[in-house]
């Protein structure tokens, strides 16, 4: 293990648990090593490498588009377990390159490490709960370094799925989950004879075992009616509106349940739907034309009212932490969500990079507190790198005080107003799904 990886390997666990408080492995392999081809769905880009090497045991190698490697940033992601991968538009001989470095993979997989891979190649612009159909990378450098060890020891392919509530949502959940290995070894005579064929035939199967691992949905344009339906009913993986006290596993089965629900229907069936799908369209785009949270008619749907006492304790109690957290990470969390956003246009990269640098930033600027504490406050460096270590729950305590307050006064407007119709829509709506959607 190399030194950042170690590094990164042990403080990332910290940072996402802050980000990702909600958050469960499950299948996840027991060992460091063994010979194994990790192939993932790639929903969050950068977020995705970092989720699945701290949040499982195996000890991975990464393959990472070529262009992020230069003359400065290479020995940097050499020190992370980074392996460029070379596409035919990086202006490069993607097949010579591209040949050393499976030569590599090869010698990686002969020593028992394992091989991270995010099949899909790209992460799209929106986040949308499906999986895009695998390039054949996997099974080929899985083939090309059994022929290297002459078939002499076994290589091994996974599936592994990252479940995102939202990845660029703090707070909000992920779920790993790894599929069963498969054996290279068990296709030999079959490769020998048809490589080709094998090699498409294991990556469909690879693609299959990967649907198994995630939510999937096959048509693109019921996205918003399988996430409306979990923000209505409360029992899925929404970032925003879910029944967090449902288990994190529950509801992911059932957000995936309502994805293979949804693929099983027939056109005849999906037109009879439509009318449900544009009234709940219309239903959540009133909402965001009236600023009106669906929490709050959830609530008045529920209780005829809305009681601003959690969020008034939660204010209360979190006001010293909330300004030790602006105290010291304020400033640095202003001016990289700044940066990020202005220099990312893609947000979907916001998530993971301002993660990356807000641990960065404010552990390095932070440093000095160590010193202070013991000068100032309390002469024990243990104590000072306690509290050092309490940092971005702080930082945590403050962004969460900060969103209390904004709930709180937003439920005093809305209890200002006249929203009768709005809570009979949502009623009406859920009535709809409960005669319409079997599953529970």
């Amino acid at each position: 293990m190399r030194f950042l990886y170690f590094i990164l390997f042990f403080t990332l666990k910290y940072s996402l648990r802050i980000y990702y408080p909600r958050n469960k492995a499950i299948n996840s392999p027991k060992g460091f090593f063994g010979r194994t081809i990790y192939v993932s769905n790639h929903a969050a880009s950068f977020m995705d490498p970092l989720i699945v090497a701290s949040m499982r045991k195996p000890i991975v190698f990464f393959m990472t588009r070529s262009d992020v490697f230069t003359q400065f940033t290479r020995p940097i992601l050499w020190a992370a377990h980074m392996l460029p991968i070379y596409r035919q538009h990086d202006g490069v001989d993607t097949k010579d390159e591209n040949v050393k470095v499976f030569d590599q993979c090869a010698r990686i997989l002969s020593y028992g490490r394992n091989l991270l891979i995010f099949g899909e190649g790209f992460t799209d612009d929106v986040f949308i709960r499906r999986l895009k159909p695998l390039k054949k990378g996997a099974a080929r450098i899985g083939f090309n370094a059994l022929e290297k060890l002459n078939w002499k020891k076994k290589i091994y392919l996974a599936a592994v799925g990252c479940n995102y509530s939202d990845p660029n949502t703090i707070g909000s959940d992920i779920l790993i989950s790894t599929s069963k290995r498969i054996c290279l070894n068990d296709y030999q005579q079959e490769f020998m004879e048809n490589p080709n064929k094998v090699i498409t035939d294991v990556t469909k199967l690879l693609e299959n075992m990967l649907k198994e691992q995630i939510t999937h949905i096959e048509d693109k344009n019921m996205a918003n009616f399988h996430e409306n339906t979990m923000k209505l009913t409360r029992k899925g993986m929404n970032a925003l509106h879910s029944n967090t006290k449902i288990p994190l596993v529950k509801r992911w089965h059932y957000s995936q349940n309502l994805a293979n629900w949804l693929n099983q229907q027939t056109e005849e069936s999906l037109e009879k739907l439509a009318h449900l799908k544009n009234e709940m369209e219309v239903y959540f785009s009133l909402l965001r034309k009236l600023r009106m949270n669906e929490n709050y008619v959830f609530e008045l749907s529920q209780h005829h009212t809305l009681n601003r006492t959690k969020e008034l304790i939660s204010l209360v109690l979190l006001a010293p932490f909330a300004l030790l957290g602006i105290l010291h990470c304020g400033l640095p969390y202003i001016l990289i969500k700044r940066f990020v956003e202005k220099s990312f246009k893609r947000k979907v990269f916001w998530g993971s990079v301002k993660l990356i640098l807000g641990m960065i930033v404010m552990g390095l600027i932070n440093i000095p507190v160590l010193f202070l504490f013991f000068n100032f406050i309390y002469p024990s460096y243990l104590l000072g790198f306690l509290y050092y270590a309490l940092i971005g729950l702080f930082g945590l305590a403050a962004y969460k005080w900060w969103k209390n307050f904004l709930q709180f006064r937003e439920k005093g407007v809305v209890m200002k107003t006249d929203v009768t119709k709005i809570v009979a829509k949502r009623k009406a709506l859920m009535e709809q799904i409960e005669a319409t959607i079997p599953i529970q």
